[in-house]
C-alpha cells in the first residue's frame, strides 16, 4: 500500500484557526473587511455587523484592532418594545428598525445626527447618503458584515443595511439584494420594498390566514391580537416606531444595583484563638456533663 501522507506532511501540517475549525468565521471575507488602505494610516475601518438569532436581531458598529474587535455602538431588537414594537422582533420590518436605530445612535454619538438626517420616510426608494458641501465633516462610513448567512436576494441582513442607510450612515451597496429587485428587468420595485419595510407582507399573510383558517389565525398571531394589532394597523404602528427611534435613539441606561452578598459554600477557616476557645468550651461542656 502506498503511503500518501508521509512524515514530511505531518511535520509541515498546520491546523486552521480555531473559529474556522468551529465554523464560526469566514476568514476570506473577514480579511477583506478588516484590511485598511495603506494611505489611510491608522484610521480604523468600521464594519456594520448584522446577526440574527431565533429571538432577536443584533446590529453593531465594530472596528478591528490587534487585541481584537471593538464594538463602538450596538442596537438590538430587544430594545424595540421601548419604541412601541412588541411583537415580530425578527422579521424584515424589525431588522429595518434595528438598522435605523444603530445608525441614528452612532451618528448621535459622533455629533453627526443633525447634519446627516437620512431618509425620513420608509417608501422603498434606494438611498445613498451624500456628503454635505457646507459641513466640514463627511458622512460616517461602515461596510456591511453579513457573517456566514446566505446573501440571497431579500435576505434580512440587507434590511438592516437599508435601515442604516436611511438613518444617515454611508454603507456602500447596490440594490440587487434588496427585496423587490427583479433580475429579469434589472430594476428595483420600490413598492414591494416599501411594503416589506412597514410589515405589509405580514399583513397580507394575516388576512389570508384569517380567511382560510380563523382558528389557526388566532393561535398563530395570538401575540399580535393581545397587543390589539391586526392587518390594517401594522403599517401605522411601524411608522410610529420609525418616528420614535428618530426622536430618541440613545440607549437606555440601567440603574446600578448593590451586588448581592457573597455566598460561602465552605465554612470559613478558624484562627488559632477561635480553635482554642472552641476546645475550651467543649472541655467545659464535658466536665459539666
Amino acid at each position: 500500500m502506498k503511503v500518501t501522507k508521509t512524515k514530511a506532511y505531518f511535520k509541515r501540517y498546520q491546523v486552521k484557526f480555531r473559529r474556522r475549525r468551529e465554523g464560526k468565521t469566514d476568514y476570506r471575507a473577514r480579511t477583506r473587511l478588516v484590511l485598511q488602505d495603506k494611505n489611510k494610516y491608522g484610521a480604523p475601518k468600521y464594519r456594520l455587523v448584522a446577526r440574527f438569532s431565533n429571538k432577536q436581531v443584533l446590529a453593531q458598529v465594530t472596528k478591528a484592532t490587534l487585541a481584537g474587535d471593538v464594538v463602538v455602538c450596538s442596537a438590538s431588537s430587544a430594545e424595540l418594545p421601548r419604541y412601541g414594537l412588541k411583537v415580530g422582533l425578527t422579521n424584515y420590518a424589525a431588522a429595518y428598525c434595528v438598522g435605523l436605530l444603530v445608525a441614528r445612535r452612532m451618528l448621535q454619538q459622533l455629533g453627526l445626527d443633525e447634519i446627516y438626517v437620512g431618509k425620513e420616510e420608509a417608501d422603498g426608494e434606494d438611498y445613498n447618503v451624500e456628503a454635505d458641501d457646507e459641513a466640514e465633516r463627511r458622512p460616517f462610513t461602515a461596510f456591511l458584515d453579513t457573517g456566514l448567512v446566505r446573501t440571497s436576494t431579500g435576505a434580512r441582513v440587507f434590511a438592516v443595511m437599508k435601515g442604516a442607510c436611511d438613518g444617515g450612515m454611508n454603507v456602500p451597496h447596490n440594490e440587487k439584494r434588496l427585496v423587490g429587485y427583479e433580475a429579469d428587468e434589472k430594476k428595483l420595485d420600490d413598492e414591494v420594498l416599501g411594503k416589506y419595510l412597514v410589515g405589509g407582507h405580514v399583513a397580507e399573510y394575516m388576512e389570508e390566514m384569517e380567511e382560510e383558517d380563523p382558528d389557526k389565525y388566532k393561535k398563530h398571531f395570538s401575540k399580535y391580537l393581545e397587543e390589539g394589532l391586526d392587518a390594517d394597523s401594522l403599517e401605522d404602528m411601524y411608522r410610529k416606531v420609525h418616528e420614535a427611534i428618530r426622536e430618541d435613539p440613545s440607549p437606555q441606561r440601567k440603574e446600578r444595583t448593590k451586588p448581592a452578598e457573597k455566598k460561602l459554600w465552605k465554612p470559613r477557616k478558624l484562627s488559632y484563638e477561635q480553635k482554642k476557645a472552641n476546645l475550651k468550651a467543649k472541655l467545659v461542656a464535658m466536665a459539666n456533663a
